[in-house]
């Protein structure tokens, strides 16, 4: 028996990329799957593949920056499975650009799927957390978070939100609840579909193609973190390619 057996997880950004890859690794160690994204067909063939496999998986629409949508998802997962174990805030956004773009929407964009997203899903989960005396919080943040590099001024204040946030949340959850951040470097998803500069994408691109790795790799990084023991409470964790500096 596996540490994920019998878990309920709430994943958001379930569709594609680290969260599709993460949710089929929980529900093939026998966790029960909640899954949120904004693409219902993508949601409805995730859901259909586990449940082909043997495993045991919901899905709701969620768009990460409607508070409601966040409420509804944990709500799902505690009237279906009974409780809630982990909360996976993994959606986000990076159309990156220069500053001197002005592409304010773009801006707009990340700061609302980002950080408020991620705040919305602490919103949702910790009173359930709090009601039941256990739960875990994933926040998904990045390398960016880390080290800021040109171009990409927005995205990364965005993950250091996600850092900060997630660090003042662990000193506040006491002895019942754990934290955990997970900061990818690149990763091979589709992530570039949302950015607006040519330029960017372009750039973005070539350098995934040159050393990306698998969402895989970052779903088995979150898996290790939510199969510790109760007592055990890993903070963070960063993965990226060999090659990424």
């Amino acid at each position: 028996m596996s540490g994920s057996e019998g878990k309920v997880v709430v994943i958001t950004g379930a569709s594609s990329g680290i969260g599709e890859a993460t949710a089929l690794l929980l529900a093939e160690r026998g966790a029960k799957v909640v899954l949120g994204a904004r693409g219902l067909d993508r949601l409805e063939a995730l859901a259909d593949r586990i449940a082909r496999a043997g495993g045991g998986a919901v899905y709701a629409r969620t768009d990460v920056k409607r508070r409601e949508d966040l409420s509804n998802l944990v709500t799902l997962a505690c009237e279906r499975y009974g409780k809630l174990d982990v909360l996976v805030n993994n959606a986000g956004s990076m159309p990156v650009s220069p500053l001197d773009d002005l592409r304010v929407e773009d801006w707009e964009e990340m700061i609302d799927i980002n950080i408020k997203g991620v705040l919305y899903g602490i919103a949702a989960a910790l009173p359930v957390f709090r009601k039941q005396g256990f739960g875990h919080f994933v926040n998904t943040a990045s390398t960016a978070g880390i080290t800021v590099h040109p171009n990409m001024a927005v995205y990364a204040g965005t993950k250091f939100a996600v850092r900060a946030i997630s660090e003042g949340l662990r000193q506040e959850a006491g002895d019942k609840l754990r934290v955990t951040i997970i900061s990818p470097g690149f990763v091979r998803t589709d992530f570039t579909e949302s950015m607006t500069s040519p330029e960017m994408k372009a750039q973005i691109r070539d350098s995934m193609d040159k050393m990306a790795i698998s969402p895989d790799a970052i779903a088995r990084a979150i898996v290790f973190a939510i199969e510790q023991p109760a007592d055990v409470d890993v903070g963070e964790i960063i993965v990226r390619p060999t090659p990424q500096s």
